[in-house]
Parts: structure tokens; C-alpha cells; sequence
């Protein structure tokens, strides 16, 4: 059974992955990875926000699963991100491939740190 909610969170996180990339993408004239770098934030900041409500006791172990790691999981992406942070070092972005590197750490974590924090303002 619980398998079945992992795979049912993953049926929505990776297209919406997938179209958030895309439309993210669209509207940024640069070859930096800004899709990737919004679905691994916003995967970061549904994470911190559902671990705080966990912790709260406001959530359990199945919606855990569900949007843990199901969703979460299939929304976020690090092969992408590696992938993506190798292309720009090898075509000479070598500013933008460091940009990305340590934007994004800073970022996913301001992001999981920002989750669990409203989670403590919910849920207490």
C-alpha cells in the first residue's frame, strides 16, 4: 500500500516538474537553468513545510509518503541540476555553473528552513 502513495505523488510531481521547467525556462532569455533551480526550491520549501508538519503531529506518515516522497521526489531533480551545472562549465559559463551550484544549495535550504518554520507557525 504504500508504495501506491509514493508512485501516486510521483504521477503528479514529475510532469508538473516537467511543465514547471518549462514554463520557468520560457520566460528567461539566458542559458541559465532557472527551471530546474524554481522545482528544486519549490521541492525544498513542500518538504520543510510538511517535515515541520510531521513533526507537529499535523501530518502522518502516509501524506509523508504521498507528498514526501512521491511528489517532492519526482519534482526535484539533481541529476538535472548536475547535469545542467557540467553543460555550463563546459560551454565557458564557468560564473553562471558556480551561480548555480551555490545558488542552489542556498536556496533549497533557505527553502526546507522557510517550510519548517511556517510549519511551526501552523501547527506549532
Amino acid at each position: 500500500m504504500n508504495w501506491l502513495l509514493v508512485v501516486a505523488g510521483a504521477l503528479v510531481g514529475a510532469p508538473l516538474r516537467f511543465l514547471t521547467d518549462r514554463y520557468v525556462q520560457s520566460r528567461h532569455d539566458t542559458v541559465f537553468p532557472w527551471g530546474t533551480f524554481t522545482v528544486n526550491a519549490a521541492g525544498s520549501l513542500i518538504l520543510g513545510l510538511l517535515t515541520g508538519a510531521v513533526a507537529a503531529g499535523a501530518a502522518g506518515s502516509h501524506l509523508q509518503l504521498l507528498l514526501g516522497t512521491g511528489l517532492c521526489g519526482a519534482l526535484t531533480t539533481y541529476s538535472t541540476f548536475s547535469y545542467e551545472t557540467l553543460r555550463l562549465a563546459a560551454d565557458g559559463a564557468r560564473g553562471a555553473a558556480a551561480v548555480n551550484v551555490l545558488g542552489s544549495i542556498a536556496a533549497g535550504l533557505a527553502a526546507a528552513f522557510a517550510g519548517a518554520a511556517l510549519a511551526r507557525v501552523l501547527w506549532g
